[in-house]
């Protein structure tokens, strides 16, 4: 065996010692505490038994152990591996490594390692038992009604409650190792039968592609590698959910899910513009209702990034203002140029956002009161800000948190700050012009071949019709032509 620890597929020896001592120098036994191995001698022959403390189940070691103990020499001189895989350890996973590399794999995931001497194969039972907490509902995806789970940051979990909404045989679920020294699981889901393929193959390969040490940020870190990161480009070519029921649905209409080990938020690929603007609270309720609600929401998009820039640019110019809309305008001249005002304010609610998120939840609401009243009704007395300017930042703010994706309100916050900048410099111009450049940015934007305005460009009317009206389930009948499913019906 080569004391190389940078080789590859070092195999497991039939030399007991030299197992022993390959694993103590490249795990650091005794140096790491948590990595515990325990000698033992059975029916005259030594054995070893390698695992991670904390990982494992306590209760099903200990069964284990017995199983062991009791085990004659006889069972061990002829077949001991098959004996024991086979005829002693019968209700838990168990399988048979040759090397070591995958004994490194397994033990560092929580199974355990046992080694047999005179045996060139390691036995691996799975006795997993990860610190992980229960499924509970998301805290940004909230339902009025509905179930009240949500992913976790296991990845076990995580395919269990997408399995249970989806009893398919054809649900697919592919297990990818990402990073060089965190081995990281990323599983791929989706169903065999409806999924275009091609699309799977091409993000299997990019996965498996990514070539780094470790992916600690888990989901973020696998989106920018597969699609590119793009630091000019803020909209999120990705939709991100902490819904199993959303994922289900999706992965039902011949999409991707993409769940990576450790985080809570799962990918679902390609996503559009309009994938992100929807909310599963719409299907919960009456289809009309779950349209009005959709629409709110559509006018509380659009508010987020244009309705401040218009005011803006009435305010600078009110000679082109109708005589009726003149109250829109200021009613004080201000010291401080309206741009400066907007941009502080703008920058003063992010500090805030941001403050609120470090903030303990006992002292959330002191963090508001002290936002409002100390800061934002005296700026006003004192002439810093207008108070439109408070009231229309007030406006585009809940616009931007009633934006159902974090990461599209994210974007559209940059957006808005961009045509602002354009408003504030070049006025009405300056306004189309930025307004252009963010539709053409949106038009050029692409999510795995799929085009980001989809279906509004290029123009799909019933696909169109979908999106701005919330359609009851059973005439719902298509799954999206843009994705290319080998099954396009979802009913007969």
């Amino acid at each position: 065996m080569d004391n190389n620890s940078s080789e590859k597929n070092v195999p497991v020896s039939k030399n007991y010692q030299k197992n022993v001592d390959y694993l103590n120098r490249e795990l650091g036994v005794p140096d790491c505490f948590d990595i515990v191995l325990r000698e033992m001698s059975i029916g005259g022959k030594r054995v070893a038994i390698y695992s991670v403390n904390g990982m494992v189940d306590s209760n099903v070691v200990s069964y284990i152990l017995s199983v062991l103990i009791h085990l004659e020499r006889s069972d061990l001189i002829v077949n001991s591996l098959e004996k024991l895989v086979k005829g002693s350890i019968v209700n838990l996973q168990v399988s048979e490594v040759a090397t070591m590399d995958k004994v490194f794999y397994f033990v560092l995931s929580g199974p355990m390692a046992i080694f047999v001497e005179g045996q060139d194969k390691a036995i691996i039972v799975d006795v997993r038992s990860y610190p992980a907490r229960q499924p509970q509902e998301p805290d940004i995806e909230r339902v009025t009604r509905g179930s009240r789970d949500g992913f976790t940051e296991t990845l076990v979990v995580n395919t269990a409650l997408i399995r249970r909404r989806l009893r398919d045989p054809k649900l697919r679920m592919k297990l990818v190792q990402v990073g060089g020294r965190s081995k990281t699981d990323v599983c791929i889901a989706y169903i065999e039968d409806i999924t275009n393929l091609d699309m799977v193959d091409k993000l299997q390969k990019d996965i498996q592609g990514i070539k780094i040490d470790g992916i600690p940020m888990a989901e973020k870190s696998v989106e920018e590698f597969i699609l590119g990161s793009k630091f000019w480009n803020p909209y999120p070519r990705v939709r991100y959910t902490e819904r199993p029921d959303v994922a289900a649905i999706h992965l039902l209409e011949g999409y991707v899910v993409i769940i990576v080990d450790t985080s809570p938020s799962v990918m679902i690929a390609p996503a559009t513009f309009w994938s992100h603007v929807q909310h599963a609270e719409e299907y919960r309720q009456e289809p009309i209702v779950g349209a009005y609600l959709r629409w709110i929401r559509f006018g509380g998009i659009f508010a987020a990034i244009f309705l401040l820039p218009l005011w803006l640019g009435a305010a600078l110019n009110p000679q082109l203002l109708p005589d009726w809309l003149q109250f829109i305008g200021l009613i004080k001249p201000t010291k401080i140029p309206l741009l400066a005002q907007i941009l502080m304010a703008e920058f003063g609610v992010d500090l805030l956002r941001m403050a609120t998120i470090h903030t303990p939840g006992p002292l959330g609401s002191a963090l508001g009161l002290i936002a409002a009243f100390m800061l934002g009704d005296i700026a006003v007395k004192v002439g810093l800000f207008a108070p439109e300017v408070v009231m229309y930042i007030a406006i585009a703010a809940v616009g931007t948190f009633a934006t159902p994706s974090y990461e599209l309100g994210l974007a559209n916050r940059l957006a808005r700050l961009f045509l602002l900048i354009m408003t504030g410099l070049f006025n009405f111009l300056g306004f189309w012009i930025g307004a252009a450049m963010v539709f053409f940015l949106l038009w050029r934007t692409k999510s795995f071949g799929v085009p980001y305005l989809w279906p509004l460009l290029p123009m799909d009317i019933k696909a169109m019709g979908a999106i701005l009206v919330r359609s009851p389930v059973p005439i719902k009948n298509q799954r999206p032509s843009i994705l290319k499913p080998q099954d396009p019906d979802r009913q007969p």
